[in-house]
């Protein structure tokens, strides 16, 4: 009987002292998440005072910061249980320095994320040109950064690469030149063929007329005279200037009569 009255009385004593502890950690559970909602809404109303914050970077940050402050709340509530926080935080360490080896790649393409957001190379909707393709930007991930290409195939960058990598944006300047080449015969009169050419982006409702299109004799070759054809479009009406150019081309030197050289068979007949 002694023996269980012992057990009783050290089941009290531990329940008295734990149960403490457990009933202070839940109010503390309780109390920090009501705190860090609080936290969390002024932080959001900062953040969209800010008309420049851009959306992902906004939902980015509000993420990040809501982890820290759980984190935070997790580690004080340890304590309070009486768990030796300093190990738990050497144990989140060396899990953060594992986790963070085994993640190399996607840690870089984050890290690339974070700064295409912060320094907006691009936006949605830019026509750019970036790890040998060329489309128009659909998405912008913290991983991963979308776009369509002309035709209609969707590319998924790594950011990583891309933020390290040379990127060419056609949208940010507003007007793009269209650059062509044009050879004809050398027997074709000079001016006659300037002219020719002109008609040929002058005649399109979507070639720009500030910038002005020009022509100029760019080479003289082996066999032809290449003439650099330069009409300008906004990046919307780009590749319709690009193709209709290269066909109204053909279209104005015929009918000036200006042949555009191409190989000739040649054949020989021996003599009987």
């Amino acid at each position: 009987m002694e023996d269980y009255q012992k057990w009783i009385d050290l089941a009290i004593e531990k329940g008295s002292e734990y149960g403490l502890k457990i009933l202070m950690a839940v109010v503390i559970w309780i109390v920090g998440k009501w705190v860090i909602g609080k936290l969390m809404k002024v932080f959001k109303k900062m953040l969209e005072k800010n008309k420049n914050m851009d959306k992902t970077l906004e939902k980015f940050l509000s993420n990040l910061v809501r982890t820290i402050l759980l984190v935070l709340l997790i580690i004080a509530i340890l304590g309070q249980l009486g768990i030796d926080t300093a190990s738990f935080a050497a144990i989140l360490a060396a899990a953060g320095l594992a986790v963070g080896l085994a993640l190399q790649g996607s840690l870089s393409n984050f890290a690339g994320g974070v700064l295409l957001i912060l320094f907006k190379p691009f936006k949605v909707g830019d026509l750019i040109e970036a790890q040998g393709e060329i489309g128009v930007v659909t998405e912008i991930q913290i991983f991963t950064t979308k776009i369509s290409t002309p035709g209609n195939k969707l590319v998924i960058l790594p950011n990583g690469a891309l933020s390290n990598g040379n990127i060419k944006n056609y949208t940010e300047l507003g007007e793009l030149r269209v650059d062509l080449t044009i050879g004809v015969s050398y027997d074709a009169d000079i001016k006659a063929t300037k002219e020719a050419l002109m008609r040929a982006m002058e005649s399109q409702e979507n070639v720009l007329k500030v910038p002005a299109p020009s022509v100029n004799m760019g080479e003289l070759a082996e066999s032809s005279v290449n003439y650099e054809v330069r009409p300008w479009a906004t990046p919307e009406n780009y590749w319709d200037v690009y193709f209709q150019t290269i066909e109204n081309c053909k279209i104005e030197l015929d009918k000036a009569g200006i042949e555009i050289p191409y190989p000739h068979a040649v054949e020989i007949q021996k003599e009987a």
